[in-house]
């Protein structure tokens, strides 16, 4: 199943919503949007697609109701959710935690673009399987650019088969969160200030 969300932000008017799919938001304050599961998703098979468009002067507050919990598929283990943001004005985007159940994979991407009016607080949190859970594998990058120019580059992978993977003491949670444009922030994990500005820290450890 493919579930589509479009949450877009324009200053002095609640953020429009689009959806299909086993995703739906709904507007939980003036300037806030939770996402909410219509449906049992991601399973193996499944594409999340959620962009995200923040107009200069517009202020957005992107939140879950729950954590995501990823399940195999009958035909596959895989899933995939891409996060594309376009951000001129405010946008604060920190959902529950990812838990990456059973065997299942996946695969998370996300897709920033900023202008220089454009500030953004960007927190993932994931976690391998649930109690008694150490089988399933998820990898995430996130892509950002400012005015056209690169940002960060940053990639993660968790869990079984991952370039991490070691039974004497293999990461299981991540947290990674971006501010920008501040230089520093109070983080779980340690800031590291970014050449074009902004910051970004990664959390690594057995649960969160």
């Amino acid at each position: 199943m493919r579930s589509d969300v479009l949450i877009v932000a324009t200053p002095g008017r609640r953020p429009r919503i689009e959806c299909t799919g086993g995703l739906a938001a709904r507007h939980t304050e003036p300037d806030t949007v939770h996402l909410v599961s219509a449906a049992a998703t991601p399973l193996g098979g499944d594409a999340l697609h959620i962009r995200v468009m923040v107009a200069p002067g517009a202020r957005l507050r992107v939140r879950t109701a729950a954590a995501t919990v990823t399940l195999p598929g009958a035909t596959t283990v895989e899933s995939h959710a891409l996060w594309s943001l376009e951000v001129a004005g405010d946008l604060d985007l920190d959902p529950e935690p990812t838990v990456v159940a059973a065997t299942s994979r996946h695969h998370s991407a996300t897709r920033l673009t900023l202008a220089t009016t454009g500030r953004i607080r960007l927190r993932e949190r994931v976690q391998i399987g649930r109690s008694g859970e150490h089988q399933g594998f998820w990898s995430g990058s996130l892509h950002a650019d400012v005015d056209g120019s690169p940002l960060v580059r940053h990639r993660v992978e968790l869990g079984n088969g991952s370039i991490t993977d070691d039974e004497l003491g293999t990461p299981m949670a991540c947290v990674s969160e971006l501010h920008y444009p501040r230089g520093t922030a109070q983080t779980r994990g340690m800031p590291l200030a970014l050449a074009g500005g902004g910051c970004l820290s990664t959390w690594q450890g057995r649960r969160l």
